[in-house]
C-alpha cells in the first residue's frame, strides 16, 4: 500500500474537513476541476482558502495536481468552478488580466528569461505596473534587499547564474509585480539545503514585512509546514486533508507518510 494511501484510509470515513469560512480571505477556490486541452480532469473540485496575509502549502505527491492547481489559478489550463481574489471572480480572465489583479507565479524550473540580464529581467517583473519609474526603482532596490547577490551580478546575463541565484531571481520578479498573491512552485527544487533555508527565511520576511498571501507548492513537506498557517493535502487531484499547518504537522499520518518520522 502506498504512503498516501495510509492518509486516504485514514480519513475516508469523515472526508476532508471544508475550509472554514473567513472574513479576510484573498484567494477563494471552490469547487475547481482542471484539464488540459481536450483531456480529462487533472483537479476534480478543489476547495481552498488563502488568508489575506497569510500563507498555504499544498502539500501531495508527484502527480497529486499542485502544480496544476497553481496553472489554474493564473488561468494557464482550462477550468471550471469558482476562482476569486479579494472577492473579485476570475473566471474567464486571460492570464495577463490574473497577473494584473495581483497575482505573480514563480514556475518550477525557476522561468527566467535566460538571454537578459539579471537589471532586465526585474525590469521586466514590473510590466503590470502603471506608477512611475521612481517607483519602480525603489523597488529594484528593495528586493535587492532581500537578495543581495542579484546587486553584485547585476548586469550578468540570467543564464550564467547559479541554480539558487536563478530562483532568487526569478522571485524578485515576481516581487517587482507588487502581488497581493504570490504563487510559488517547488522553490527548493535543486537547491542546496544552506540557499533553501535562506529562501524560505526570505519568504518568511516578504510575508511578514510586505503582507504578501502566498500559495505554496513543495516537496519538502516539513520545511513548508513550518513556513504556512494552513496546509491542503492532495491525493490525485483532490483533496483529502485540510486544517492548520500545525495539525497537519503533528498527524501521525502525515508524519509517517510526508515528514519521515
Amino acid at each position: 500500500m502506498s504512503a498516501t494511501a495510509d492518509v486516504q484510509l485514514e480519513r475516508a470515513a469523515s472526508g476532508p474537513t471544508p475550509p472554514a469560512p473567513h472574513v479576510d480571505t484573498l484567494l477563494r477556490v471552490r469547487g475547481l476541476r482542471a484539464r488540459y486541452g481536450a483531456g480529462g480532469d487533472v483537479l476534480h473540485g478543489l476547495d481552498f482558502d488563502v488568508a489575506a496575509g497569510g500563507i498555504t502549502t499544498l502539500l501531495g505527491a508527484n502527480g497529486a495536481g499542485k502544480t496544476t492547481t497553481l496553472r489554474a489559478v493564473c488561468a494557464m489550463v482550462r477550468t471550471e468552478g469558482e476562482i476569486s481574489l479579494a472577492g473579485q471572480p476570475m473566471a474567464g480572465k486571460s492570464t495577463e488580466s490574473v497577473a494584473r489583479l495581483g497575482v505573480a507565479h514563480v514556475p518550477d524550473g525557476r522561468g527566467t528569461f535566460l538571454h537578459l540580464s539579471v537589471h532586465e529581467n526585474l525590469r521586466l517583473g514590473a510590466y503590470t505596473r502603471r506608477d512611475g519609474p521612481a517607483e519602480v526603482a525603489a523597488d529594484v532596490e528593495r528586493v535587492c534587499g532581500y537578495f543581495p547577490r542579484l546587486k553584485e551580478r547585476w548586469r550578468q546575463q540570467a543564464g550564467t547564474l547559479s541554480g539558487g541565484e536563478q530562483q532568487m531571481l526569478a522571485v524578485s520578479r515576481a516581487l517587482m509585480m507588487r502581488p497581493r498573491l504570490l504563487l510559488l512552485d517547488e522553490p527548493s527544487f535543486g537547491l542546496a539545503p544552506l540557499v533553501v533555508a535562506e529562501l524560505f527565511e526570505i519568504f518568511a520576511r516578504v510575508n511578514r514585512e510586505g503582507g504578501v498571501s502566498m500559495l505554496l507548492v513543495e516537496q519538502n513537506a516539513s520545511l513548508a509546514l513550518r513556513l504556512a498557517q494552513q496546509a491542503y493535502l492532495l491525493e490525485t487531484g483532490r483533496v483529502v486533508m485540510a486544517g492548520s499547518a500545525e495539525d497537519l504537522r503533528n498527524d501521525a499520518s502525515v508524519r509517517r507518510s510526508y515528514l519521515g518520522y
